[in-house]
C-alpha cells in the first residue's frame, strides 16, 4: 500500500492504475478509523480494483466551538487499518498543500444542507461539500463509498454529484454499530463506558419511531412523538433534533405516506455530539 501527500503523487499514482486496467474507488476519510470506516474500505474493494482513502481532518467543515483541534490524529493506526481492509493507496495531505495560499472557491448545496445539522453547524456542509468536490476533482473515481450514518452528508454529496454532472457513483453503506447498537464513530472515544450505555436510548428511539412506522402509521408528529419520548426518558441525552425527513431533500415532512422517509436525531451527551438515523 502506497502512502501518498501531494496531490501530483496522488494523480501519478491513480494514472499507473487506471494504465494497469483498473477501476478506481474511493473513501474519503478524516482519520481515526474505526470498524465503520474499513467496512467502506471494503466495500469499495467489492466495487473496484484499485481504492484510494483519504486521511485529511478538514478544517473548513469545524465550526469555532468544534473540536478541529481536539480530534484525534492517529495516523499510524489508520494506516495498519487501511491496509488490513485492502486499501491500496493513502492520500494524507497537510492543509496548506490541499488548500491553496488565498483559497476562497466554495461549494455550497442549497436546500438539502438548510436543516438539521445545517441549522446547528452553520457552514459545516460547505466546508464538506467543497473539500469533497476538490477531493473528486484529484482522485477521479469511479465509485465513492459513504456511510450511511451521515445521512445528510450523504444527501448533499449525492446532490452536488447530480447538479454538476461529476462522475463519479456514490454508494451508501449501511451504518456498523458497537455491540450495544450504538451507532460506530470516532467521537465514541469521547464517552465514557456509562455514556456508551446511556446512549444506547438512541437507538431506541430510532426502533420505536420504525415499530409505529412497520404497524402503518404515517402521521409524521405521531412517529417523531414516539422516538422524543425515549430520549426524553434518559435524562443524560440532551436531544438537538429528532426529525421525520425525506430523504432526498432532508426536510421535514408532515406524511411518510407515499415518500421514502427517515427519523433522524441529533443528541449531545455531556460534550459529545452523537447522530443516528433510520429509514421508516
Amino acid at each position: 500500500m502506497e502512502v501518498v501527500h501531494t496531490i501530483p503523487e496522488l494523480r501519478a499514482a491513480i494514472a499507473r492504475a487506471r494504465q494497469a486496467g483498473k477501476s478506481v474507488g474511493f473513501v474519503p476519510t478524516m482519520g481515526c478509523l474505526h470498524e465503520g470506516h474499513l467496512s467502506l474500505i471494503r466495500r469499495a474493494k467489492e466495487e473496484t480494483s484499485f481504492v484510494a482513502v483519504s486521511v485529511f481532518v478538514n478544517p473548513t467543515q469545524f465550526g469555532p466551538n468544534e473540536d478541529f483541534s481536539k480530534y484525534p490524529r492517529t495516523f499510524e493506526d489508520d494506516r495498519r487499518g487501511c491496509q488490513a481492509a485492502g486499501a491500496d493507496l493513502i492520500f494524507a495531505p497537510t492543509a496548506a498543500d490541499f488548500y491553496p495560499a488565498g483559497a476562497s472557491t466554495w461549494v455550497d448545496v442549497e436546500g438539502v444542507s438548510a436543516k438539521l445539522c445545517g441549522e446547528f453547524r452553520p457552514g459545516h456542509f460547505r466546508g464538506v461539500a467543497t473539500v469533497v468536490a476538490m477531493l473528486f476533482n484529484a482522485v477521479q473515481a469511479d465509485v465513492a463509498v459513504f456511510g450511511r450514518k451521515d445521512l445528510q452528508q450523504l444527501a448533499v454529496i449525492r446532490r452536488m454529484v447530480r447538479d454538476l454532472h461529476m462522475p463519479v457513483r456514490i454508494l451508501a453503506h449501511e451504518t456498523v454499530r458497537e455491540p450495544n447498537g450504538v451507532a460506530m464513530s470516532s467521537r465514541n472515544r469521547y464517552l465514557s463506558p456509562e455514556q456508551l450505555a446511556q446512549a444506547t436510548a438512541i437507538p431506541a428511539a430510532l426502533a420505536a419511531a420504525q415499530a409505529l412506522a412497520k404497524a402503518g402509521v404515517t402521521d409524521a408528529a405521531r412517529l417523531r412523538a414516539a422516538a422524543s419520548d425515549v430520549l426524553a426518558a434518559q435524562p443524560a441525552l440532551k436531544a438537538q433534533y429528532c426529525e421525520i425527513v425525506d430523504l432526498e431533500t432532508m426536510a421535514p415532512v408532515a406524511s411518510t405516506a407515499g415518500l421514502r422517509c427517515a427519523v433522524a436525531i441529533a443528541c449531545h451527551l455531556g460534550a459529545t455530539r452523537l447522530i443516528d438515523n433510520a429509514d421508516l
